[in-house]
């Protein structure tokens, strides 16, 4: 049984993260752990709720620049398709989506949506972009359900940390 002290979710506290190997630096709370898992560049997650994370993947592509694949609505389309398609969606909503510039000058594309699966209801907050021939896709999972929706201060640092993705 927890404690009351476990109990206490504490305020998320950000710091910076920089991958000088893959060309890329964001924000990550503090109190998160990195965890190795396949296919992920890199992964922090909460240490009280396994399913809340922040993860980017670095791929190499054929591509120079994102605007090659599509507009911001495109991408949003052809992302939300590839999770309707997954055994485990029950529903997806895109929420908002912005485009900013990266370092560089490249476009970013930013994405927010809910995401209704067998694991539970979440939502995601990514950026992705394209920078010397990789693709950087940056995806924040946090729970958010009828019994425990996301808190707008809680939104508020994940934004922070979707708009502090960049490439170096």
């Amino acid at each position: 049984m927890a404690t009351d002290y476990e109990k206490v979710k504490l305020p998320l506290i950000l710091e910076s993260y920089v991958d000088e190997r893959e060309g890329f630096t964001l924000l990550i709370p503090t109190q998160w752990s990195k965890i190795e898992k396949a296919g992920a560049t890199a992964l922090f997650e909460d240490p009280q709720s396994k399913g809340n994370n922040v993860g980017v993947v670095v791929n190499p592509v054929r591509i120079s620049s994102l605007s090659e694949f599509g507009t911001v609505d495109i991408v949003a389309d052809k992302l939300l398709q590839a999770e309707k398609k997954k055994p485990s969606t029950n529903d997806v909503q895109l929420i908002k989506v912005n485009e900013r510039l990266a370092h560089g000058g490249a476009p970013l594309y930013q994405l927010e949506y809910k995401l209704d699966s067998s694991r539970g209801v979440k939502r995601i907050l990514s950026a992705v972009t394209v920078a010397s021939k990789k693709l950087y896709i940056l995806n924040v999972a946090y729970a958010d359900t009828m019994e425990k929706p996301l808190q707008p201060d809680t939104a508020s640092i994940l934004e922070k940390i979707v708009n502090s993705f960049d490439v170096l």
